[in-house]
């Protein structure tokens, strides 16, 4: 980086930052606070009430914050403060934290989506009091901070994007908790499926010839993607559940009921997984005489489109408040979560690292659950909001890293979009191997 942005030096830079820290520290008390709130009334997706109205009084609560209670989604909310700085008739730059807090049935804030919204909150809170304390700031700029719902199920950012609450965002930002730190995991693309066998109920000793057996059909599909993992890519995942099996052991299920995750670690891969599952699904139907009818989630979730700017800057950054960061290659190269984070990777540059919170144990278990809500998480949790903070700063003030965000973000499209057409064409030579993440969705 030049010595030189606009006048500020690296050493005026490295005060910002440290500033920035500051101001997160002496919010250290209420930030908890929040984060507790929202652990402790766990809520599913779209229901996030009570999380998401807690929330938006914080934001309320906080001098200088314009905040839309109800933005484009009913538990979403956009909290905007600014543009300040530069010159008046300047390009703003729109710096946008995301904050998550949906939690997972049965075991609550399993995935320490509390945390999400905590170092969301934090860094909104460590940004905002660095840029106000700058008497000339040189860049005109925004905080954005949304609430995103509904990422275990639905995708409710990729129904803000539809909405539209992502335009005129530069840059995303936002924190997932792990078991280890990492500036990048490669998240992978998935989609969901219902299926549905509709048979014929008889009584299974009396006369069992009458009936057409829906759960023989979804034991056959079980175990025909059972059979067909042998002859998918190591990377691709299909895992699924049988929802509902039939009501008594002396009727014929009439109807059963399965949903499956199908995963390829790029979006361009969905569908051949999906052709290759659903022949599993169809000829279990014509091997026992019932329908079926399959129903495929609102959404995809696409892989990650990484951002090695950004990644190399919070590594930096990272390192400087002593965060050690994974080397483990079975952790880099081994992937098993999505995110509909993936999806907002397409429409603005961003960045999603992972952050230890003082466990070993693995997301989505209760061991999980009770980490996610432990005071010992806290420290990690708000170095990660201001290494957040610290890198948009990098971004803000360091020549030319915006510009370079920009491109790679634009190349990046394009090499996607080449690999789309060739795919589309008919070329059948395979993905190269993408690696690991903590359990997301």
């Amino acid at each position: 980086m030049a010595a030189l942005v606009s006048g500020v030096s690296q050493e005026k830079l490295r005060q910002w930052k440290q500033k920035a820290g500051d101001y997160i520290d002496e919010a250290k008390d209420k930030l908890y606070a929040l984060s507790k709130d929202i652990w402790s009334c766990p809520e599913l997706a779209y229901e996030e009430k009570q999380s998401h109205d807690r929330l938006v009084h914080f934001f309320t609560d906080e001098q200088g914050w314009t905040v839309d209670s109800h933005y484009k989604l009913e538990t979403a909310f956009r909290a905007t403060w600014g543009p300040v700085g530069g010159k008046e008739g300047d390009v703003v730059v729109n710096v946008g934290l995301l904050c998550e807090y949906d939690a997972l049935p049965g075991i609550g804030h399993a995935c320490g989506h509390n945390l999400i919204a905590e170092v969301g909150a934090a860094a909104a809170l460590g940004l905002k009091g660095v840029l106000e304390s700058i008497s000339e700031c040189p860049v005109r700029v925004k905080v954005t901070v949304l609430g995103t719902p509904a990422e275990e199920n639905y995708g409710g950012k990729i129904d803000l994007i539809l909405a539209g609450a992502f335009e005129g965002m530069d840059m995303v930002f936002m924190a997932h908790p792990s078991q280890e730190d990492a500036p990048y995991l490669p998240d992978v693309a998935e989609h969901d499926v219902t299926v549905r066998y509709h048979g014929k109920a008889s009584h299974a000793a009396a006369y069992p010839w009458e009936g057409v057996n829906a759960l023989d059909a979804a034991v056959l599909a079980y175990n025909n993607l059972s059979v067909l993992r042998q002859q998918l890519r190591p990377d691709w995942r299909l895992h699924g559940i049988i929802k509902h099996g039939g009501v008594k052991p002396n009727i014929i299920p009439a109807y059963t009921e399965l949903e499956f995750y199908l995963r390829t670690p790029k979006r361009h891969d969905l569908p051949a997984i999906r052709s290759k599952a659903e022949m599993c699904f169809r000829s279990a139907a014509m091997a026992t005489g019932c329908q079926v009818d399959l129903e495929y989630a609102k959404h995809e979730y696409h892989n990650i489109l990484r951002n090695n700017t950004l990644d190399r800057l919070y590594k930096t950054n990272g390192e400087a408040l002593g965060i050690d960061f994974t080397t483990d290659q079975e952790v880099l190269t081994t992937s098993s979560g999505s995110t509909d984070f993936g999806n907002v990777s397409y429409v603005v540059p961003g960045i999603h690292p992972y952050f230890y919170i003082g466990s070993q144990a693995l997301n989505h278990t209760e061991e999980y659950t009770a980490a996610a809500g432990a005071e010992k998480a806290q420290f990690y949790t708000l170095r990660t909001a201001k290494v957040l903070v610290m890198t948009a700063l990098d971004v803000l003030f360091c020549p030319g890293v915006l510009q370079r965000v920009r491109a790679e973000f634009s190349e990046a499209l394009l090499k996607d979009e080449r690999e789309r057409k060739r795919r589309a064409g008919g070329d059948s030579s395979e993905p190269k191997h993408c690696g690991g993440a903590a359990a997301l969705h």
